[in-house]
């Protein structure tokens, strides 16, 4: 085409495709097939079990010396748990690092001081919460997939005679699944 040549006002040569009759004839075609065959395919999948534990501190307010000797002080912490949706778990506590506790009668110290105290598995404190041993419990449930909070329910014993201090202990928690 004659890119030079001049059209009078907006008149310019239109071109128009012509459209093979092959291409209309591509979308009518299908491939022929002589048979079928059909047969299973496996999927599988597998969704592991897993727990996250997180806490909150077991802060007992500030009490005097004479408060202690004169009745137990109570306080509330929580372990959180976390499991796979289905997933039985147990939640166990350890003595903690304080010189000679036990789970009955865990320790905390500041300096060579030490103050007793015990973290229990209900509000009735009636059951030690430990590792399942010596009449310790254990605190049990089911995943929900969400976070599951469990509160821990600490008890310092009265009839303690403990000089003023900032006193401090470490419970490991454990969670089986």
């Amino acid at each position: 085409m004659d890119t030079n040549r001049q059209f009078p006002g907006n008149l310019r040569p239109t071109l128009r495709p012509q459209w093979p009759l092959w291409i209309f004839a591509l979308g009518l075609c299908q491939a022929a097939y002589a048979a079928t065959a059909t047969g299973p395919m496996l999927v599988t999948a597998t969704v592991a079990a897993t727990c996250a534990v997180g806490t909150s501190t077991l802060a007992f307010a500030s009490a005097t010396s004479a408060a202690i000797t004169a009745g137990n002080i109570d306080a509330i912490g929580t372990v959180t748990v976390s499991c796979t949706t289905g997933s039985a778990y147990a939640v166990a506590l350890d003595v903690g690092g304080g010189s000679g506790a036990t789970l009955a009668s865990r320790r905390m110290t500041a300096g060579l001081q030490s103050l007793a105290y015990s973290v229990y598995t209900s509000a009735a404190r009636t059951t030690v919460w430990g590792d399942g041993t010596g009449g310790s419990g254990t605190v049990m449930g089911t995943g929900t997939g969400i976070d599951q909070v469990i509160p821990a329910y600490g008890r310092i014993f009265a009839g303690q005679i403990v000089p003023a201090a900032s006193y401090s202990d470490t419970v490991n928690v454990t969670v089986t699944y």
